[in-house]
């Protein structure tokens, strides 16, 4: 018995680790980009059946887990509130050296309002460098006006 999506989402990395998947051939599998696919099976978009069906099927899923896939997630995945892996504190950090720039920034194009995360793409690509190599992340979200009433 399953008791939360986080179980299912520990399925799915054992079954990437064990059967040497590829999260781009996920992607392609169920249509979508790697990195949408990626958060999906990390516990952070919800399935449509087909797409829970082929992820199923990828990673060798029970029908139990399969439904679990297709449940809207609670959003957010950090175990703690300041991140601890290095990986994530970076982008953490860049929140905080470069947020309220983000803020200001946007407020100043846009008005007052935000980025939408939920009408939103990425982007992320490798770029070879000759001084070693970086990380291409670009992301757009749709803006959304605060409103008055």
């Amino acid at each position: 018995m399953i008791n939360s999506r986080t179980q299912v989402t520990e399925m799915i990395q054992s079954a990437k680790v064990s059967k040497s998947i590829k999260w781009c051939d996920v992607a392609e599998a169920i249509g979508q980009s790697k990195e949408w696919s990626t958060a999906a099976c990390l516990g952070q978009m919800a399935m449509t059946k087909e797409q829970a069906t082929t992820v199923g099927s990828i990673f060798g899923l029970s029908d139990e887990a399969i439904a679990w896939l297709q449940i809207a997630p609670y959003k957010g995945s950090l175990p703690t509130e300041v991140p601890t892996d290095p990986l994530i504190y970076r982008w953490y950090e860049l929140v905080n050296v470069y947020g309220t720039t983000l803020k200001e920034l946007i407020h100043e194009e846009f008005g007052d309002g935000i980025m939408s995360a939920i009408d939103f793409s990425m982007d992320l690509q490798r770029e070879n460098d000759p001084k070693g190599d970086r990380v291409s992340v670009v992301m757009s979200g749709k803006f959304l006006p605060y409103k008055m009433y």
